[in-house]
């Protein structure tokens, strides 16, 4: 009598659990269930399946955009990068010599990448590479290889633009 009891008992619960979530509104990262607030910020009804959504800790910081005040342009100016809690502090000193470092690998991969790319401009040839015999036999084949050589140089070039761009991120020495 007992068992059934329950299994009735928990049958009778089920339909009540499942119409116990509210419609769920989806304003940009942010969720609600309020309706009229979803209204007024013009959130999206989000269908299909339920919502969790686990409240996080904010991160702590100096009056900058984690504490949420004031406009993103004031905020970004005086926002200061966090560390997490319980991450070691860096001196200033640690940090020279790995801001020098960083620059002398920096400055090894430039110079590997001009060589590299000096080489590659000399096979390329202004668009004339010199052919070889597959070349002679197959002209196709020589299109094709003056093609990848074309992108190889532009790829090349690119890079070389991209480690300079992170050297110059760098604090001078």
């Amino acid at each position: 009598m007992k068992k059934t009891l329950l299994t009735l008992w928990i049958i009778a619960a089920l339909p009540v659990a499942a119409f116990a979530q509210d419609r769920i509104y989806r304003c940009g990262n942010e969720y609600t269930n309020n309706a009229t607030q979803a209204k007024e910020r013009g959130c999206k009804l989000v269908e299909g399946g339920n919502v969790t959504v686990i409240q996080g800790s904010r991160p702590s910081g100096g009056g900058g955009a984690a504490s949420g005040g004031g406009s993103s342009a004031a905020s970004s100016s005086s926002a200061t990068s966090a560390s997490p809690a319980g991450a070691p502090r860096v001196t200033n000193n640690d940090q020279r010599a790995r801001d020098s470092d960083a620059r002398a690998i920096l400055e090894s991969e430039l110079r590997k990448a001009e060589a590299r790319h000096a080489e590659l401009v000399k096979e390329y040839n202004g668009g004339q590479p010199e052919r070889n015999a597959l070349d002679l036999r197959n002209p196709q084949r020589y299109m094709e290889r003056t093609a990848e050589l074309k992108a190889s140089v532009a790829r090349s070039e690119s890079d070389i633009a991209g480690i300079k761009r992170e050297l110059s991120r760098l604090p001078a020495n």
